[in-house]
């Protein structure tokens, strides 16, 4: 069976985010700690050993494959700061258009600093995110 290698620990998010090299990375991480604390209502939680998760869900595929992951989050990286929403959401794309400097990969919007990015576009992300992963998959 297949194992989920992205599961909530119980490793310290202050201490993940200290040990960023980076100054400038390591003080966007404690505004975006703050940012999607107060927007989400979620204390943030590592996943793995890189990825801080606000809220969860559990979500069924088809296949049966089950699991939980967290609703958003972001991880500040070596060479970007990685922020987490919802895959195939279709009001994302919109919002991207409005948030400012960045990229996209499969699931992740990558920013190389916080003040590249519109931070009211990023709530408003965080907000749609969730409304549109607990609609997809309601909280029991």
């Amino acid at each position: 069976m297949y194992e989920l290698k992205t599961k909530e620990t119980e490793n310290s998010v202050i201490e993940f985010i200290e040990s960023v090299e980076n100054q400038k990375k390591r003080a966007d991480a404690y505004q975006l700690l703050n940012l999607f604390t107060d927007t989400t209502g979620y204390q943030g939680k590592m996943w793995g050993p890189s990825m801080i998760g606000f809220g969860s869900y559990h979500y069924t595929y088809k296949t049966g494959h089950e699991g939980d992951a967290f609703l958003v989050g972001f991880s500040p990286r070596k060479s970007k700061i990685s922020l987490y929403f919802a895959e195939n959401d279709p009001k994302k794309e919109e919002l991207l258009s409005r948030l400012g400097k960045h990229t996209t990969g499969k699931a992740c919007v990558y920013i190389n600093k916080l003040a590249d990015i519109d931070t009211t576009v990023l709530k408003e992300l965080i907000e749609h995110s969730i409304a549109f992963l607990q609609e997809l998959y309601p909280p029991k």
